[in-house]
């Protein structure tokens, strides 16, 4: 099991939810719930945990509370819960409470704050000699301290043992003997940690598109790198086969690497404002964050703009407050002991990135999240381990062929690690977060959800070849910044 100690007889009394209209939307109810700040002292500091409720629209056939998330670290699952009519089929908004909420150290939940000039001007993450290593391991442990100093104690209590705790907590101030869960992302791992140490109290679980826990630095790095590079070359074969594609019938992938070039010599500049500068890794974060959708062919169109110096709709850099949200660091290098001891440990794992990924220079999220956890403390909450699921229900795993954040390598790690608990069902197809994609993957969803009847252990649903623009259902999450301002994190 988990480092986070069980429910007992201790465990302190469920609280209550005070329910008032959200000021966003009349018709859903906020409210928040009184939490320790540290689960090992309970009567010790405390914080509010928001949370949302989207009543069932049909009382009469409710089933109980669907318990959201939609992933960061960092998303808003209140957000989430707000805009879920735009998001869950009318078969799941009839039966179900939609219940979300911010995690512990993100948006109305006592938010990690720090020094907007030291999330946005840090060193190179990709450093050069052992000095550069050293400089990067100073800026992250004085952007640690900044944090921990204008966020207080619960900066050290992010971690997703203690959000798991948080969540059967809600679940006892709701009245609800067993809960109903959809994290997406990185909120699949909350997902598969409250399932190892509260599987009794599941009725239903889906995980889309998931993360795999038990990966070391290496492995990680490497998934990653992995996966972003078939979200490129499923990019490069979309344009070659779609006339609409603005870069159709040129040889994209050394369009690309040209584009990259430039940039890398300082040559490359934003049409229409030849002030700003394009680095290579604003071109890579812009690519990997449209692979998300997936959102081809406005990539396609911006690229060809960058390549012509005509128009671009690239956005202006705004003016940035003294302080700033940033949740990302303190759950993620919580999570995950994931520590690169020095500068030769690191070249080796861009190195092997470069390779396995020539054209987005390995992932560009899992890079970012690695180096932002260079020089701290290496005994982390909640460390990787393999998933124990020893007392849970049926839970439905779902991951698409071709996910450039979660790849398609986890879920079948993490599916193989829980077989006796799960069933994993494969979308045949692009991008982040499979919900809402086809009617083969909602279907098999809403089904699971509402008549516990999952899928066949191994089925697959078709891909579905992505519109020109995005993926409507999946504009209603939320989209906070990842380890980097720019970059999405696993945000479903």
């Amino acid at each position: 099991m988990g480092t986070a100690p069980h429910a007992s007889a201790e465990t302190p009394t469920a609280g209550r939810v005070d329910w008032a209209p959200c000021a966003e939307q009349p018709e859903v109810e906020c409210g928040a719930l009184d939490l320790p700040v540290d689960w090992a002292r309970p009567r010790g500091e405390r914080f509010d945990l928001a949370v949302a409720r989207r009543a069932a629209t049909d009382p009469a056939k409710r089933l109980g509370v669907l318990v959201i998330n939609p992933g960061g670290p960092g998303g808003s699952g209140v957000d989430f819960a707000l805009e879920a009519h735009r998001f869950f089929s009318p078969a799941v908004l009839e039966r179900f409470d939609v219940v979300g909420f911010d995690p512990r150290g993100v948006g109305r939940s006592h938010p990690v704050t720090c020094s907007t000039d030291l999330v946005l001007n840090g060193p190179s993450t990709r450093p050069t000699d052992r000095a550069g290593f050293e400089a990067l391991a100073a800026h992250n442990r004085a952007l640690a301290a900044d944090c921990r100093a204008r966020t207080g104690p619960l900066y050290d209590h992010a971690d997703t043992l203690s959000v798991v705790r948080d969540v059967d907590a809600l679940r006892r101030a709701l009245g609800e003997r067993k809960i109903n869960y959809y994290g997406v992302s990185y909120g699949t791992l909350i997902g598969q940690q409250y399932a190892e140490e509260f599987g009794g109290n599941i009725r239903a679980m889906v995980l889309d598109s998931n993360m795999d826990h038990s990966l070391g630095t290496r492995r990680f790095y490497e998934t990653e790198a992995v996966g972003a590079e078939d979200s490129f070359t499923e990019f490069v074969e979309w344009c070659d086969r779609t006339p609409s594609c603005a870069l159709h019938g040129q040889d994209v992938a050394a369009v690309w690497d040209d584009l990259l070039a430039r940039a890398d010599r300082g040559e490359l500049t934003v049409p229409g404002d030849p002030g700003r500068k394009l680095t290579a890794d604003d071109l890579i974060g812009g690519a990997f964050s449209a692979f998300y959708g997936p959102d081809w062919a406005p990539l396609a169109e911006q690229l060809a703009a960058l390549l012509a110096g005509g128009p671009s709709t690239a956005a202006t850099a705004a003016a940035a407050a003294e302080t700033t949200e940033y949740p990302f660091g303190a759950v993620f290098c919580q999570d995950w002991a994931i520590r690169v001891r020095d500068h030769r440990e690191l070249a080796a794992l861009i190195d092997r990135g470069n390779r396995l990924a020539p054209h987005l220079r390995g992932s560009p999220l899992a890079h970012q999240a690695t180096a932002g956890c260079v020089g701290l403390p290496g005994r982390v909450n909640n460390p990787q381990h393999r998933l124990r699921i020893e007392d849970a229900p049926e839970i439905l795993m779902t991951n698409a062929l071709h996910d450039p954040a979660t790849t398609y390598e986890w879920a079948v790690n993490a599916h193989r690690q829980s077989r006796d608990t799960t069933v994993l069902l494969t979308y045949e197809g692009w991008g982040h977060g499979v919900y809402g994609r086809s009617g083969c993957t909602t279907g098999a969803m809403d089904e699971y959800l509402i008549s516990l009847r999952a899928p066949r252990d191994g089925a697959r649903c078709p891909g579905v070849e992505p519109p020109a623009g995005p993926v409507a259902p999946l504009d209603a999450r939320p989209s906070p910044a990842g380890p980097v301002p720019g970059l999405p994190g696993w945000l479903g």
